[in-house]
């Protein structure tokens, strides 16, 4: 991982070695934070944008607000934050990483008035499965975790604590020896990755999981946009994991992931086991729209000056 110089901490720049916290924060040991990822890009014309930044900022006090953490700051307040950490890094491009989390206090599970903190962190991050993956597509496997139930877990908060459930299916699948893992909800229908939204495509039609055991990604949200404004039709229903078996293609989405093809699931090849047409398409359209070539789109970059 590479460093930068300062973390954003409770409305004050430190540097990155002095952002600590105690061993007994409450978050450490229950799980009790909520997050995002966000992408900073370097335009076609030079110039810096964060994609889609006041939605990741908004979706970030919602899924506080889910799990009743008292985040001290507004929309507005983060992503003057996020931009100003971007810029005292003097980072033209890279991923933003805001967290908030129940702090040191009291021990045990109720975090009674445990003091909410907030940090920001930036750094520089390329292709999150790689750069070869982009165009050649991954191999995944379905997971033997299962997605959690909507009523175990909240699903729709980006929260810490569950990721417990993609940890375990991203290591089974690593030491498989594949990519990434796609979990499967409780009934048995294709939910998400570990970390990634996932489409499908047949006979030209697109088709995403809908927004019931899934976290609702704003990479895929933005996709399900472009597509549809591309003359795509785009279906939000429950698929199986042997229709994705039998699909032309294949893809997930996510703010790390950006959007890469998947070639391969449960050792069957996805179409022709690369990028299919239509997955191409769409990663030129989105890379445009994030690049700030798209002016349709102007509306989901937020410009910022190193």
């Amino acid at each position: 991982m590479q460093t930068t110089q300062f973390i954003w901490f409770d409305g004050k720049t430190v540097p990155w070695e002095h952002a600590q916290v105690h061993v007994l924060t409450h978050a450490l040991h229950y799980g009790s934070a909520v997050f995002e990822g966000i992408r900073a890009y370097v335009c076609a014309d030079g110039a810096s944008a964060v994609f889609r930044l006041e939605d990741h900022c908004k979706r970030l006090l919602n899924s506080a607000k889910i799990l009743r953490i008292k985040v001290p700051y507004s929309e507005d307040a983060l992503v003057a934050a996020c931009v100003e950490t971007l810029k005292v890094n003097k980072l033209a491009e890279g991923y933003i990483r805001p967290i908030s989390f129940v702090g040191y206090g009291e021990m045990g599970v109720y975090p009674g008035s445990n003091p909410v903190r907030t940090i920001i962190a930036v750094w520089p991050w390329g292709a999150y499965l790689g750069a070869e993956a982009l165009e050649k597509g991954i191999r995944v496997k379905i997971s033997s975790f299962a997605r959690m139930h909507v009523n175990t877990l909240m699903t729709k908060a980006k929260a810490s604590g569950n990721y417990i459930n993609s940890i375990l299916a991203k290591i089974e699948a690593k030491e498989d020896g594949y990519d990434e893992a796609v979990m499967l909800d409780v009934n048995g229908f294709v939910s998400e990755a570990t970390g990634e939204n996932i489409f499908i495509v047949r006979d030209g039609i697109i088709k995403t999981t809908p927004w019931t055991s899934i976290l609702g990604g704003i990479t895929r949200s933005s996709v399900i946009r472009l597509a549809r404004d591309l003359g795509y039709t785009v279906e939000e229903q429950q698929f199986t994991r042997d229709e994705v078996y039998i699909a032309d293609e294949a893809f997930f989405t996510g703010t790390a992931a950006e959007l890469t093809p998947i070639r391969e699931l449960d050792r069957r090849t996805i179409g022709a086991g690369h990028a299919g047409s239509v997955t191409k398409h769409l990663q030129k359209e989105f890379f445009r729209t994030v690049k700030g070539e798209n002016p349709k789109y102007a509306g989901w970059l937020h410009h910022y000056t190193v």
